[in-house]
């Protein structure tokens, strides 16, 4: 599908990817770009959902949206983070049906999360291994609503010949993240407690965990690429990973932050606090055959990226975290 003149719905579009996004659909001369916003469209309910399709006629949605946030986000919001995620996919695709009805030209793009591998799937992580196990308990109901969608996607390809792609993109960072202690992912969280120390003074930080677990982190806006990549060129829900291939360990990433961000203090970790999924690296060989994407962003450029930006906007940040 050419998105050039197409009218796409970004559902998170306001959010930290779908600014990125936006901007790649700028780039390939989308016709009319819609965000929905909670306020009009709660799309947790199936009245904002119908009334989304209706009001927007849309070529092609691109459904990023989600209620989620880092292990102790998780932890605190088991239930609410199933229903939400599953409740939005469950309407919005369930509406995509109803809309292909007229035999229309439209393409369904849902991005997942890696939150629904097993928790000890052998590294690196291959699609074909979504199945063999559960997932990593604290994040089991987010990951298992998103992996939901997928299944959901293929039985209407296979019914209804709905079209649509299923993305898998791992930890992403970047500029406009959301920095927020509680509800943020580690490097976001770990990039302000350093900054955060180095302005007031701390001789140290403290992390959860125990630092052994690894993780891989895509920078968001080569995780955009991914996704327009996809819509364009997917007509399946084939699940797809979105990564870098780079395997890091928490203690070594604080350790690069803490260099980065110019901390020299003490670095203390709470074992009593969960480490989550031993590891995490993806095999991104079937983006590459696919759709030809592949992650172009460095590690430690991204991450310079992201502390200058955090250090340029973090008084509006915190005022607006002051003012509700």
């Amino acid at each position: 599908m050419n998105l050039e003149e197409k009218t796409v719905v970004v559902t998170g579009g306001a959010g930290f990817l779908g600014r990125a996004v936006l901007e790649g659909l700028a780039e390939r001369g989308a016709g009319t770009i819609v965000v929905p916003r909670k306020a009009e469209y709660d799309l947790v309910h199936e009245e904002a959902a119908d009334r989304l399709y209706r009001d927007h006629d849309p070529d092609v949605v691109l459904h990023l949206a989600a209620e989620v946030g880092g292990i102790g986000a998780n932890r605190d919001n088991p239930g609410r983070y199933f229903y939400a995620n599953m409740a939005m996919s469950l309407h919005l695709i369930e509406r995509a049906r109803i809309h292909i009805e007229s035999g229309r030209d439209f393409k369904f793009v849902q991005v997942g999360t890696i939150c629904a591998y097993p928790k000890f799937t052998p590294v690196p992580f291959r699609e074909e291994e979504l199945w063999n196990g559960y997932p990593e308990e604290t994040n089991a109901p987010y990951g298992i609503a998103k992996k939901a969608a997928m299944v959901m996607l293929d039985g209407y390809a296979r019914q209804y010949g709905l079209r649509s792609a299923y993305l898998l993109p791992v930890n992403l960072y970047g500029p406009y993240d959301n920095f927020h202690l509680h509800s943020s992912h580690v490097i976001p969280a770990l990039i302000r407690k350093c900054v955060t120390a180095i302005d007031d003074g701390k001789d140290f930080i403290e992390c959860w965990g125990t630092g052994s677990a690894s993780r891989e982190f895509l920078y968001v806006d080569d995780c955009a690429e991914g996704i327009l990549r996809a819509a364009e060129t997917l007509d399946e829900p084939t699940p797809v990973n979105l990564g870098t291939c780079m395997e890091i360990t928490i203690r070594e990433l604080v350790e690069l932050i803490a260099r980065l961000t110019g901390f020299e203090g003490e670095i203390r970790w709470d074992a009593t606090k969960p480490d989550g999924q031993p590891r995490r690296c993806l095999d991104t060989s079937r983006a590459a055959e696919m759709f030809d994407w592949k992650a172009s962003v460095g590690f430690e450029d991204g991450l310079r990226q992201t502390i200058d930006w955090f250090r340029a906007n973090r008084e509006d940040i915190e005022t607006a975290e002051a003012t509700g």
